[in-house]
């Protein structure tokens, strides 16, 4: 979380999405209300991103330049126009021509979390109380990178949503070719590898299941511990850890920008490791 608030990543994705920002009609005679700055806007959804404070609370953060009202209209403005999903599709484009997508590992899990507000696209956790919450499904290459994403209820079963997490990562990408594809013991079904059929993967390796009797090992997540780093990873952004968004779009377009950072952090690592003199 704290690289998001690293001003060099912030300005980065800033110069990216600006001349994605609709330009909204003017009035030829000039009346009206002057209209809020994208960026000021823009900074107020990235601070909620990382923060999970409410509108009224980020209204306040960046020195009442803009109302909670403004805020939210904004984004739904930039949603209506594709401007978070031209973000992080310009963040994939990016990332795969400087650096590559490593696909010889590929490692799909899940992660629950709170939706104390409820809304759309959420459901009762089972592993809290039967609280509220929602759920996101992501693949992840081996160097922890996000290929694609679904969300749901906290109820919804993991395995469920297997076939729609690849068919997401499929959109994302122009072609998905995955060496060993790693799963966590929830898809340990005989019925695997057939919901896979269609999908070019090479090879399979699922944990297998234990009896409630037999100890777990305490230590070692095996192939699927870099989509464990990345949600972790993700789970530090407080609109996603405790989220009162009562829309999908929302929570998706929270997860673009989260989305967005990572890649945006690890290009500037690789920069300042391979190409110093570039900025």
């Amino acid at each position: 979380m704290m690289r998001a608030l690293d001003p060099e990543v912030h300005d980065a994705v800033l110069r990216t999405i600006q001349p994605l920002f609709p330009q909204p009609e003017r009035d030829p005679k000039g009346r009206g209300r002057p209209r809020i700055s994208d960026k000021v806007c823009f900074h107020g959804i990235w601070l909620r991103l990382v923060t999970g404070l409410a509108w009224e609370t980020i209204e306040y953060l960046v020195g009442y330049q803009v109302s909670d009202t403004t805020l939210r209209s904004r984004r739904d403005e930039w949603i209506s126009a594709g401007v978070f999903t031209d973000l992080v599709a310009h963040a994939y484009l990016s990332y795969d021509k400087i650096v590559g997508f490593d696909l010889s590992e590929v490692a799909i899990d899940g992660s629950n979390h709170r939706s104390p507000c409820g809304g759309e696209g959420t459901g009762y956790n089972p592993f809290d109380r039967g609280k509220l919450g929602w759920k996101w499904l992501i693949t992840v290459d081996a160097k922890g990178i996000p290929l694609g994403w679904v969300t749901d209820g906290a109820n919804r079963n993991d395995f469920a949503l297997l076939t729609d997490v690849m068919d997401a990562t499929i959109a994302n990408h122009d072609h998905v070719r995955i060496g060993q594809l790693n799963l966590d013991r929830g898809f340990s079904y005989k019925c695997t590898p057939d919901r896979l059929a269609n999908y070019e993967i090479e090879r399979i390796k699922t944990k297998p299941r234990q009896a409630r009797h037999q100890a777990r090992k305490l230590v070692g997540f095996g192939g699927c511990w870099i989509v464990e780093s990345a949600n972790s990873w993700l789970t530090n952004y407080g609109q996603l850890r405790r989220n009162t968004d009562r829309k999908t779009i929302h929570r998706h377009t929270a997860l673009c920008l989260a989305i967005t950072i990572l890649i945006t952090h690890r290009l500037i690592d690789h920069r300042n490791t391979h190409h110093r003199d570039i900025r």
